[in-house]
């Protein structure tokens, strides 16, 4: 093992923290130009293996930004929107089809901007069974954000000609978080493209926010988070310590009755996980969880020939405490599911506009594989 005992801080991309570091595995680091050379000896004496995946970050951001479609004055589906974009887009369609979609704000972040959930499902005068999909949980993974905003305009769009859709909407409702760590997606857009976490401050202490996923009640921070406060898994000062995940954690305990499936998206490394994180042991439902994953990961990979990885979190990337799929499934929601979509690192954070449409696209095909089977096998 090599000591970087250096005043020298790296960010790593995957996995998330130094401490995750194990033995045979890849990892993406993300190193400040004037340390190149200081790194690049470091890892040489040690005899690691190296490859510069983005040799400039700064011209790969740029890059990013490669659907060349005109008018980025407002909303579109196949680029990375703005905080205000996203905003403008939640309320004009919230309103576009009454009898198909409405909104309500489940509370306001840090920073104080409201945190909109969009309920969509045919209008129904008795509670319907529900499904609650997050995305944005990590800031600076924009194709998650990208991915709820693709499944409301599919939700809508294809009801009454898809009769997968129409009859999902028919019988159980979707709740859509479609920025779940807001402040941060705003500063990711403003100030730093690498934020991950939240943006909330604590009097004496210099570091701002905490891991959004890392700051829920389920084995919170044990293994795989961090109790410092300047580190990207910062797992809060307590459980729920931040105000985000407060809300749609009261949200989710209020519409626990109903609500039958959890499903969060993150990226990147293409793979389909579910609990637990925070322990090893196998869920009560391995084996059932297991099928689900493995069918939605197939009809994933029947479009573009995508590969993903599925299995429980802990035993399948490594421990994470404190996550919020481990959260959902121990207050009783069984098919708790993490998305990790494209890439495996060529471009990581920065996945190029022009693969929002092929990756919306086919994780939709795996979303609607779960969503079909939970509605089969309502509990």
């Amino acid at each position: 093992s090599v000591c970087l005992c250096l005043p020298l801080q790296v960010d790593f991309w995957s996995p998330e923290s130094a401490d995750l570091v194990t033995i045979d595995i890849d990892v993406d680091i993300h190193v400040p130009a004037a340390h190149t050379d200081m790194v690049y000896t470091l890892l040489q004496q040690s005899d690691m293996e190296t490859v510069v995946l983005i040799e400039d970050l700064q011209a790969q951001m740029d890059e990013q930004l490669d659907n060349k479609t005109p008018d980025p004055r407002t909303h579109s589906y196949t680029k990375y929107n703005s905080w205000d974009k996203i905003q403008a887009w939640i309320s004009s369609i919230s309103s576009s089809n009454p009898n198909l979609i409405s909104r309500q704000v489940i509370g306001n972040t840090y920073e104080g901007r409201p945190m909109n959930v969009l309920k969509i499902g045919k209008t129904s005068s008795s509670t319907k069974p529900s499904i609650f999909l997050d995305c944005g949980i990590h800031a600076r993974e924009w194709i998650s954000t990208a991915f709820c905003q693709w499944f409301v305009k599919e939700a809508l769009s294809t009801y009454g000609s898809d009769s997968e859709m129409t009859g999902l909407l028919d019988q159980m409702d979707v709740y859509v978080l479609p920025v779940f760590n807001i402040d941060g997606y705003d500063f990711t857009h403003k100030s730093n493209r690498m934020w991950r976490k939240t943006r909330s401050r604590k009097s004496g202490s210099s570091c701002i926010g905490a891991d959004p996923n890392r700051n829920w009640n389920a084995g919170w921070c044990t293994a795989g988070a961090s109790s410092n406060p300047c580190s990207d898994t910062f797992c809060g000062y307590s459980p729920e310590s931040e105000v985000e995940v407060k809300n749609v954690a009261d949200f989710i305990r209020r519409n626990k009755s109903s609500i039958k499936a959890y499903l969060t998206i993150h990226s990147y490394s293409q793979l389909l996980l579910f609990p637990y994180s925070y322990t090893f042991d196998l869920a009560e439902h391995h084996s059932e969880l297991m099928t689900v994953a493995e069918g939605a990961s197939k009809a994933l990979s029947s479009l573009y020939g995508t590969q993903y990885t599925s299995g429980p979190g802990a035993a399948t990337i490594y421990p994470a405490a404190g996550g919020s799929d481990d959260w959902a499934y121990d207050l009783g929601v069984k098919y708790s599911y993490t998305f990790e979509l494209r890439d495996t690192g060529r471009y990581g954070f920065l996945l190029p506009e022009s693969q929002i449409k092929p990756t919306c696209e086919e994780t939709m095909l795996a979303v609607k594989y779960i969503t079909s089977y939970v509605q089969k096998n309502l509990y």
